[in-house]
């Protein structure tokens, strides 16, 4: 069975983004680019909720993204993207999907199928979703050291507490560390 594990970066008081919607903040470096191209390689689908879509959909097709990202930038294009809204009518990104219907029953059969790991990246009411609904295997959460001191909360979409366990951390010569946790099962402890 496939899994699927979420990638969020944050800030250390909490923010994905500034009060603005400013993401100009993550500390991105060589030694990141690295790591994002060995999440890339060990999945062959991304699953993204609309508003993080807009924002990679927006980026990575562009000249400056694969300017500055000659590495990362071909592989985010060319991997399959599921994009889950209601409100779009189209996913033009290159071999994007569209899902109108539940995103949990989509995943649900996506999870059965062979294939590689699925990421979530960014898309924290997804992840949310997802969790509550069972089918996240691994929540990954790239803390950057930087205070915006406003801005979009980590999990604001979560109203039910979701227990996780902690099973590894890595520290980046940058100062970011990466917080690694498996969801546990409603009402089993650790």
């Amino acid at each position: 069975m496939r899994k699927v594990r979420s990638f969020m970066v944050t800030t250390l008081d909490g923010f994905v983004e500034g009060p603005n919607q400013e993401f100009d903040w993550p500390n991105v470096d060589a030694e990141f680019n690295e790591f994002a191209t060995k999440q890339l390689e060990e999945a062959d689908t991304l699953l993204f909720g609309r508003v993080t879509y807009e924002g990679m959909a927006g980026y990575w097709p562009t000249a400056d993204a694969r300017r500055d990202d000659p590495v990362v930038a071909p592989l985010m294009n060319n991997i399959a993207k599921i994009e889950f809204s209601t409100s779009l009518d189209k996913a033009e990104w290159n071999n994007s999907t569209l899902v109108r219907g539940s995103a949990a029953d989509a995943v649900k059969r996506l999870k059965d199928q062979a294939g590689k790991d699925m990421f979530i990246f960014g898309s924290p009411n997804l992840t949310v979703s997802l969790l509550r609904a069972g089918l996240v295997d691994e929540v990954g959460v790239m803390v950057n050291p930087i205070l915006l001191g406003a801005g979009r909360s980590l999990f604001d979409a979560s109203h039910d507490r979701i227990h996780l366990k902690h099973v590894r951390t890595r520290t980046f010569d940058s100062g970011n560390v990466l917080l690694t946790y498996e969801p546990l099962i409603p009402g089993v402890t650790a």
